[in-house]
């Protein structure tokens, strides 16, 4: 393994120190994953991590899992590793809890580096897959360890405690973030719900309409006990008016009363007479509507009328 904390000094650094220090330099690896690990640093103790990741990785891969992609951005603040697309911080590893950093030169692939977790003090491993930068990340990670070893003596171990705020801000703003999002989503949801239950819920106290029952003409069917009624058809016409009569009674010549088939009731004629009453009635109502129609919906009616089983 070569560590990056012990290149030699007479050669020169990769990158210039504002790239560094005011801004970051970003390569992009496939993420193998963390491990915990008992010591802080040895190269022992960085194999024996990168033969564990690899052995789970490839048990991954034989189930049809690919290995994650990652970006990582470097500066002397620290490693960040983020979702390449998204952006989103997986990770910020600051550089004063990173304690051990390497690539492999029996597999020129890989790269390491230890960093000791905020939260639970564990000691992780993390290891990478770069196919042609791997050497040239873990150099980087080692001019960011020099740049801040510089300034830490120049600012006489004040910018140290100033970074580790800023870290604890960040990592307090990045949690923040995180939980306003989950109740930006909450909301959403009951908002969501409430919407949906207004439109399935009926206001109180109303009554839905039900449509009456029409016939192949889109109209009421005709009940001989009620010749008319208060409900409009579906064409929003009213059935025609039965003539009412006159408390005068007329007599014709014979002085006979006059006959009127519509105004007796439906118990005076026998029941062959009462059925073509009726039909006489209902096609009566077909021909004043006929009347008062548009002519496409006359083609309508006639379509649907030739398509019945009528005979």
């Amino acid at each position: 393994m070569n560590r990056a904390f012990s290149r030699k000094k007479d050669k020169t650094w990769m990158h210039t120190p504002e790239a560094l220090s005011k801004h970051y330099i970003p390569y992009n690896a496939k993420f193998l994953g963390s491990t915990e690990v008992e010591q802080p640093k040895g190269t022992e103790v960085v194999r024996d991590a990168v033969r564990k990741l690899k052995f789970a990785r490839h048990i991954k891969k034989s189930e049809g899992q690919k290995i994650p992609k990652v970006e990582l951005q470097i500066s002397i603040y620290g490693v960040k590793i983020l979702e390449p697309k998204t952006k989103e911080v997986q990770h910020n590893c600051q550089l004063h809890r990173i304690s051990f950093c390497a690539d492999d030169k029996t597999d020129k692939r890989i790269f390491t580096f230890i960093c000791k977790d905020s939260e639970s003090n564990k000691h992780l491993c993390y290891v990478f897959d770069s196919e042609k930068c791997a050497e040239e990340i873990t150099l980087t990670i080692g001019q960011a360890f020099d740049l801040a070893y510089r300034k830490f003596l120049e600012s006489g171990g004040k910018d140290v405690e100033t970074r580790k705020q800023i870290a604890g801000l960040q990592k307090r703003i990045q949690d923040l973030e995180t939980e306003n999002t989950e109740l930006k989503n909450k909301v959403q949801d009951l908002e969501n719900q409430l919407r949906i239950t207004q439109i399935s819920t009926p206001p109180a106290g109303s009554v839905t309409a039900k449509s009456p029952s029409t016939d192949i003409f889109d109209m009421i069917p005709f009940s001989p006990v009620s010749h008319q009624s208060s409900i409009p058809t579906h064409n929003g016409m009213q059935p025609p008016p039965v003539p009412s009569r006159s408390n005068e009674i007329k007599r014709d010549l014979f002085g006979a009363e006059p006959f009127d088939p519509f105004n007796c009731g439906a118990g005076d004629f026998p029941p062959d007479i009462q059925s073509k009453l009726d039909e006489m009635q209902l096609f009566r109502q077909y021909a004043y509507r006929w009347q008062n129609i548009s002519a496409c919906d006359k083609n309508r009616l006639l379509n649907k009328w030739r398509g019945s089983k009528w005979d």
